[in-house]
């Protein structure tokens, strides 16, 4: 469902991400892990087609993000860690925007709306302006609107920032129901101890070099996942 192959992305003298390589398959919770200025959000922003890279190419279902950057986006959905939302609109206005833009009709959309809306316990705030609502608001709407149009990969940059521990639980339950039903979703967390409980598959990155990647059991052994991570980032 995504194909990263050798990205390379340079920003002056730094290689941001080097010579990075990780495949993702349908149905797979793959976690992102580093420390800031690993080349996470960098990695993420170019599978999105949000930022233009060096050397490489990446795949989103079999499709070049650099030749055909619309049809990628049609089937993928992106949730930043800081949700860069219209604050004039209402809720509703926003996520009805947002499924004008990927064409979903008018049953799907309500359907939808009305499951996640209620589901995240923002039904009754969703005729409020957006400059109204709290970050973690912000990032259940950021949420919902980017389930609207059924993506078959979602990709996720620290989406536990900012939620409170129900949401969060809610989160996770979503995420593991639409990989049952074949989405793929690759996401970036600090939250160690939700990685290794939720992923299939983790990948560590430091200094724009992939580490150590694989399923959770293969990268973390009889060890946990924190203390891998900490070896790994204090070896040179």
């Amino acid at each position: 469902m995504l194909r990263i192959e050798n990205l390379t992305k340079v920003y002056g003298e730094k290689k941001a991400v080097d010579h990075l390589t990780l495949h993702i398959q349908p149905g797979e919770i793959y976690g992102f892990i580093g420390h800031n200025g690993a080349g996470k959000t960098t990695t993420i922003r170019s599978c999105c087609g949000i930022l233009q890279f060096d050397e490489g190419e990446i795949y989103i279902d079999g499709v070049s993000i650099k030749k055909d950057p619309i049809a990628c986006k049609r089937k993928l959905a992106y949730i930043p860690d800081n949700p860069d939302l219209y604050e004039f609109m209402t809720g509703i206005q926003f996520l009805n925007f947002v499924a004008d833009i990927f064409g979903v009709s008018a049953g799907d959309r309500q359907e939808r709306i009305r499951r996640y809306a209620d589901m995240f316990e923002l039904t009754d705030d969703l005729a409020q302006p957006i400059s109204a609502y709290s970050h973690g608001m912000k990032q259940k709407l950021a949420v919902i609107s980017a389930l609207l149009h059924d993506p078959r990969l979602i990709i996720m940059d620290e989406p536990f920032v900012g939620l409170d521990p129900k949401a969060t639980h809610l989160l996770k339950t979503v995420m593991r129901e639409l990989c049952s039903s074949g989405t793929a979703i690759f996401f970036s967390t600090h939250v160690l101890e939700v990685a290794e409980k939720l992923c299939d598959k983790v990948a560590i990155i430091k200094g724009g070099k992939l580490i150590k990647s694989g399923t959770m059991e293969e990268v973390k052994g009889d060890t946990s996942l924190e203390d891998v991570f900490l070896e790994l980032e204090d070896a040179q």
